[in-house]
């Protein structure tokens, strides 16, 4: 008898007992294709042996020292090289243990950053809807997705949250991509002005929205519109990148493809592989010498901050993600999956979109395609495709709610950079009989 609290206590998983490459192993001996990285996690694959001589080499020398007392040589080494890679005039770097723990940071700092100039009338956060960003009490805020935020809501700051950039189902028929997006990028400056733009402290959103919406990228032109917005009001612009940064767009950091730098940046996830737990928040030069000039404390920490052993590892991903040129085979081998659900979906009468960026995709399922009318959400529809998918030996990320929190249904793919093009094969074939069991259900 199990005493592990699982995820769902009437759904009990499997015990998986091995991962090699693109594949995990449970007990039994099955094998699943991991077409979503686990949670858009796994950028290297299962097993490699890189990141795990890495990691057993910085146990070997030094597991642990408490950042009250010490720095240590791998988190000064990984904060060195993201910042060499970062967009815009991003200069440091604050270790955490995961995406949550990363933008709960952000939503501090940016708050801290008022305060010390002279500025602590600014408390208002402004995010949007159908965005996620993380569990923790104050990213679940932040965060616009209906169904997690239901239960807790009492407990939750008050966060504004604009309508999202989701072209699919927003954009009008005789509107063109960009004055649409422009058009989105203009509710923050309306919910800017009826707050109060001396009010206003940060805009926090994903340049490719992940689990609530399903891989969805901004039109072009809406993120530099933002920027310009920002920059005019004075309000600091944090990016959540945790589940689409590290190369999975076929960028190393998402925003690039936006032309954009933000203020503040949160990554994790692909940041260890799966090897470690870690993220990270970094902020511009500007953020981090106000700190330094004022109380010179950031009023905020956890024990696990900078840990060696999870810097070790976050090290080796990002080197092997740069040394091997993988973030261009992220953008390479995502054309090719997106070729493949094209030529195998892009007649399906209950695939109403799809998109994404590099292997980072989504396909939106509708039951009337020409409406784009989502299934009922009685029918459970993304529920019986994980499970069929599973079943087929396929991991995928299928979620309810897509729409408005209650009704849609999308599956996300996150595969690592290191699928050939016939895992490619094997993805869209199991997807493809995962789609036709779920839907005679």
């Amino acid at each position: 008898m199990s005493h592990v609290f699982p995820r769902h206590t009437r759904n009990l998983p499997p015990m998986a007992v091995r991962g090699e490459g693109c594949y995990l192993y449970d007990e039994s001996g099955k094998a699943y294709l991991d077409g979503s990285g686990g949670a858009a996690v796994s950028c290297l694959g299962h097993g490699d042996p890189d990141v795990i001589g890495a990691v057993q080499a910085q146990v070997g020398a030094l597991a642990f020292a408490h950042t009250g007392f010490f720095t240590s040589e791998p988190a000064e080494a990984l904060a060195d090289l993201l910042v060499a890679h970062a967009p815009g005039a991003v200069d440091r770097v604050y270790f955490v243990s995961g995406g949550s723990e990363a933008t709960e940071a952000a939503i501090k700092l940016a708050r801290q950053f008022f305060v010390e100039t002279g500025q602590p009338e600014r408390r208002h956060l402004i995010a949007r809807k159908q965005s996620y960003h993380g569990n923790t009490l104050g990213a679940l805020a932040a965060g616009g997705n209906e169904w997690r935020r239901a239960q807790f809501a009492p407990l939750l700051i008050d966060v504004t949250h604009i309508a999202p950039c989701y072209e699919y189902v927003l954009r009008d028929d005789d509107e063109s991509a960009f004055d649409y997006g422009q058009r989105a990028a203009g509710e923050l400056e309306a919910e800017i002005l009826r707050l109060g733009p001396e009010t206003v402290m940060a805009f926090m959103a994903e340049p490719v929205v992940g689990a609530t919406l399903g891989a969805v990228p901004a039109v072009e032109g809406y993120f530099k519109r933002i920027r310009e917005i920002c920059d005019r009001y004075g309000v600091l612009l944090i990016l959540d990148e945790v589940m689409c940064g590290m190369g999975r767009t076929g960028h190393l950091f998402a925003c690039e493809a936006d032309g954009i730098a933000p203020d503040i940046l949160c990554i994790a996830k692909g940041l260890g592989a799966g090897y470690q737990p870690i993220g990270a928040m970094l902020c511009s030069k500007q953020i981090y010498e106000t700190i330094e000039a004022g109380t010179g404390l950031f009023q905020h920490g956890h024990t696990y901050l900078g840990h060696p052993v999870a810097a070790a590892a976050g090290h080796a991903v990002v080197n092997k993600l740069l040394d091997q040129d993988l973030v261009s085979r992220a953008r390479d081998q995502g054309e090719k999956l997106a070729a493949a659900l094209s030529a195998r979906f892009g007649q399906h009468p209950h695939v109403g979109d799809m998109r994404g960026r590099g292997l980072f995709q989504g396909l939106e399922l509708v039951e009337d395609r020409e409406a784009k009318t989502p299934f009922d959400p009685g029918r459970r529809l993304a529920g019986k495709i994980k499970s069929a998918a599973f079943e087929a030996g396929l991991i995928c990320y299928p979620m309810a709610g897509t729409r408005d929190g209650k009704s849609g249904d999308h599956v996300l793919l996150a595969p690592p950079f290191i699928i050939s093009n016939d895992q490619i094969g094997e993805l869209v074939d199991k997807l493809d009989s995962a789609f036709r069991t779920a839907l005679s259900q």
